[in-house]
């Protein structure tokens, strides 16, 4: 035996072993991507270079043996330095997308293309736990959502966009009318928290917190929870009876919930955190926007959420028969939409841009003009004229439209001398909506009159008081933002709780090139819509306007997903080598050396664009099977993996044994995703039987000489598992 030290821990070792051999079997991690025991030491990758004292050069440790005393340091400033440059001319030539466009434009992160394509395969039981890991209230937020990951689908290349939060509501009504989802908890800690508003922040906070074993209270000033999913959102768009069964769930799966209690009056924060290890201000923006115009004092003159919040409860406003809405939001679109259901004769929108500019959802603007909605745009209130107190027309100034503004939307500017008036019996001002600052008195707030906490940990000026939503930094969002932001709090709370550091670093990940991408294979498929009610039904009553996915539809519209996300996201060790060390690839950026490929096979996909030349799969088809149906082609910078004579694999000796699928370290080779269902239970693949968790699954088993080169998830719940190809093996053997 061999006597050394690495990293200052001393440990014996075989004689004749690689430095990295020696290493693994004292559990010391040396990253590696062009090594596996299956086939001879290559070296291609680079990242394996340790540093030895009295040695002036690297070694690489797959290949150097071991000599008595050395002492070896695998993580020396010269070595990382060695190893970042090796990761990024590996990654400057490695064009994939390790997430895809919609999830990364996601607020909360969910994993849209994950969900979307269970949905395809008709699972909608996994697909609902894992839009759950993300949205505690997915039947709610799929109908209200202006969704953000639909603007960065690619599909709409082809011709449309993927109906993402459609399907979203889809997946979440089935659990719904189903055995409805409860998450797994954990050990209880004894730690309690306190989280003050029940909206869509306090609520998902709550539900997390309490899966992590935290007792979690919910204070909430109204009668039920919600907050403006309740309060601010009509019927027609979210019925109430949907709302109240998600929360139901958040609340049997252990979170504590007290209505009608509220801050200032009932407790204080500094009370709450004598009897909490943390709190949690979500207190929301309950107060409606001033547009600061001459006239806004007189009767009739409402604002938007304070509205839309006198009919949810029953207490709609006399608005009469010709009614003016000041904004161009969702939020406008909900308060002309519920005046044409309350019986208004003439319901105006007033925007001072033009249709292409409203921020609000293209869906609810045409669908309020259907349901005779006037729209005037290029106008913008000057003033609101009244008699005896009370609203009677409201002065217009005609706009055009001018340079760009910060947000890359042209400004607009008033027309000299040219203004317009309309008669009117009610006007509502959904401009936006702010925070009630009396009621957080004991936290600083900022410049914009909002809590000020932190960005990346939720921290206020009270230590254990957190803050999110709403109510904080920048002041009112969508509620997608205000649900990622209490997900990221709830980690950050639960670090504090258990004394640890959070670590907020952004890891790097890999993103292709838009402009290089080829949509010209791409099928034309047209985006499905749920049904909706007729506009000459819909507008006279409450009823929800969508009539929502049948099983066909949500499967044929999932099915346009364009799978951008790469497969092998959780198990790539490409990636996770590259998130261990602060890279910048794009130093060494240049053309790229290799095309993306699809290649005819029935089973394996390959993606040379991702190739990183490690030599894994050609070397494997050698040394292991013997079947030299893929070699390295080409010189120098344009070298890559293929085929004999360039040929589909199909038309080669190729086995389809996977084995070349399992060692790549990258997502350059894949099992397509309907291999479960095409490859046969013939002499190559049984089927046996593992236990996991306390469940026995099947999976397909490849082996060769004993050795296990493949495993298939076999059955649904093998494959919602999600589990790696060594951790299937590790139970196999």
């Amino acid at each position: 035996m061999i006597h050394l030290t690495i990293n200052g821990k001393q440990i014996t070792a075989p004689e004749g072993a690689t430095i990295l051999e020696a290493a693994k079997q004292n559990d010391i991690y040396i990253p590696t991507l062009c090594y596996d025991e299956a086939v001879e030491v290559y070296g291609a990758c680079g990242l394996c270079v340790v540093e030895a004292e009295g040695i002036p050069k690297l070694l690489r440790s797959c290949s150097a043996k071991v000599s008595e005393g050395m002492v070896i340091n695998t993580e020396s400033e010269r070595v990382v330095r060695s190893r970042k440059v090796a990761m990024e001319l590996l990654m400057s030539a490695h064009d994939g997308d390790c997430v895809a466009p919609c999830q990364l434009n996601c607020p909360a992160h969910t994993d849209c293309q994950g969900y979307v394509g269970l949905i395809a395969n008709g699972e909608y039981e996994s697909a609902l736990k894992l839009i759950k890991n993300k949205i505690p209230l997915p039947a709610s937020i799929g109908r209200v959502c202006p969704h953000p990951c639909e603007k960065a689908c690619r599909r709409k290349n082809v011709e449309e966009p993927i109906n993402i939060a459609q399907l979203k509501a889809f997946a979440a009504d089935m659990d719904l009318k189903a055995n409805s989802y409860l998450p797994d908890i954990m050990v209880r800690t004894g730690k309690k928290v306190a989280i003050i508003g029940g909206g869509p922040a306090g609520l998902t906070a709550a539900y997390y917190l309490n899966i992590m074993g935290h007792s979690v209270t919910v204070y909430d000033m109204m009668d039920k929870m919600g907050g403006m999913l309740r309060y601010g959102i009509p019927q027609y768009r979210l019925p109430k009876e949907v709302l109240d069964q998600e929360i139901a769930l958040i609340e049997k799966s252990g979170v504590k919930l007290v209505n009608n209690v509220k801050l200032g009056k009932d407790f204080t924060i500094n009370s709450l955190k004598e009897n909490n290890d943390a709190v949690i201000v979500a207190v929301g923006a309950w107060q409606s926007s001033s547009m600061r115009t001459p006239g806004e004092e007189l009767a009739g003159v409402y604002g938007g959420i304070d509205f839309l919040r006198a009919v949810i409860n029953g207490n709609a406003p006399a608005i009469g028969d010709k009614v003016v809405i000041c904004g161009g939001g969702n939020t406008a679109m909900d308060a002309c939409r519920t005046a044409v259901r309350l019986g208004a004769k003439e319901v105006y929108v007033v925007y001072r841009r033009t249709r292409n500019e409203m921020p609000a959802d293209k869906l609810e603007i045409d669908e309020a003009e259907e349901e005779g909605v006037i729209y005037k745009f290029l106008t913008n209130p000057i003033s609101f004229n009244g008699e005896n107190g009370k609203v009677t027309s409201i002065t217009l100034q005609v706009m055009e439209l001018g340079e760009p503004d910060a947000s890359g939307r042209r400004s607009p500017v008033p027309v000299e001398g040219k203004t317009e008036e309309i008669a009117v019996d009610s006007v509502i001002l959904a401009i936006g909506q702010k925070l009630v600052q009396g009621d957080v008195s004991e936290l600083t707030l900022n410049n914009r009159g909002n809590i000020e906490a932190d960005p990346d940990f939720f921290t206020t000026n009270i230590d254990g008081v957190f803050a999110i939503g709403d109510a904080t930094n920048r002041g009112a969002s969508i509620a997608i933002e205000a649900i990622g932001e209490a997900d990221r709090c709830a980690k950050a709370v639960d670090a504090y709780l258990n004394g640890q550091s959070l670590d907020t670093r952004v890891p790097y990940i890999s993103k292709r090139d838009e402009k290089a991408i080829d949509y010209s294979d791409r099928e034309l498929k047209i985006r499905l819509t749920p049904k909706v009610l007729p506009p000459e039904v819909r507008n006279k009553n409450f009823d929800e306007v969508s009539l929502g996915f049948t099983e066909e539809e949500a499967k044929a519209e999932a099915s346009r997903c364009l799978e951008c996300g790469c497969r092998e996201y959780y198990k790539c060790k490409l990636l996770g080598v590259a998130q261990l060390y602060d890279i910048d690839p794009e130093r060494f950026r240049g053309e790229m050396p290799q095309k993306y490929t699809r290649d005819e096979n029935a089973f394996i996909e390959r993606n040379t664009a991702k190739c990183i030349l490690c030599g894994l799969c050609v070397r494997s088809c050698r040394e292991v099977m013997d079947v030299h149906s893929i070699g390295l082609m080409g010189r120098g910078f344009k070298t890559d993996v293929s085929p004999a004579f360039s040929l589909p694999l199909d038309q080669t000796n190729c086995t389809n044994c996977g084995l070349c699928v399992s060692l790549c370290p990258t997502g350059a080779l894949t099992e397509k995703s309907t291999l479960q269902k095409q490859v046969p239970l013939n002499e190559e693949y049984t089927e046996e039987f593992v236990e996991i968790d306390g469940k026995r699954v099947s999976v397909l088993v490849s082996r060769y000489n004993g050795k296990v080169l493949r495993v298939i998830p076999n059955d649904e719940l093998s494959r919602s598992m999600q589990l790696s190809r060594e951790e299937l093996i590790e139970k196999l053997t």
